[in-house]
């Protein structure tokens, strides 16, 4: 069964964008983490890609600043689907070609709503992603496996 990224936005809202991501270390070992994650157009691109926020210093943003590489699972029941492909990074820390640093704290609200987040004090959640240098990153898919449709 040939999965899309339509498949992989129902799954992500079966539970409210919680997720595994994995990628691989340097060691051979791999590294998971539950995060939240969503369906959204790259910024820049416009290709539909899997978005997440993180914190600026994390293990995470430093191994897909050298290595940008990403496998990403939202599950539903014993139905899953998981998406793998390469990483961008957007954020204070994290300039991208094409995109105005200035945009950022708007592009992390639309990463945190993908995602299926909402906030009651869009002042006080910018300056949080700011004091914790918080980037969006990008999942670009080359492949989508799964089973069963949500």
């Amino acid at each position: 069964m040939s999965h899309t990224m339509e498949d992989v936005r129902r799954f992500v809202g079966a539970d409210h964008g919680l997720s595994v991501v994995s990628f691989g270390r340097p060691d051979q070992s791999v590294h998971s983490t539950v995060v939240n994650a969503g369906v959204m157009e790259h910024p820049v691109t416009g290709e539909e890609v899997v978005a997440l926020v993180v914190r600026g210093n994390t293990v995470k943003l430093r191994h897909w600043r050298r290595t940008p590489r990403a496998s990403i699972v939202f599950r539903s029941g014993w139905f899953w689907v998981g998406v793998e492909g390469t990483t961008t990074i957007i954020g204070p820390d994290d300039p991208y070609d094409g995109f105005e640093p200035s945009a950022v704290p708007q592009l992390l609200r639309d990463v945190f709503t993908a995602a299926g987040g909402t906030h009651e004090d869009w002042d006080e959640y910018d300056r949080v992603m700011a004091s914790e240098r918080r980037a969006a990153v990008f999942i670009h898919p080359t492949r989508i496996t799964g089973v069963g449709r949500r």
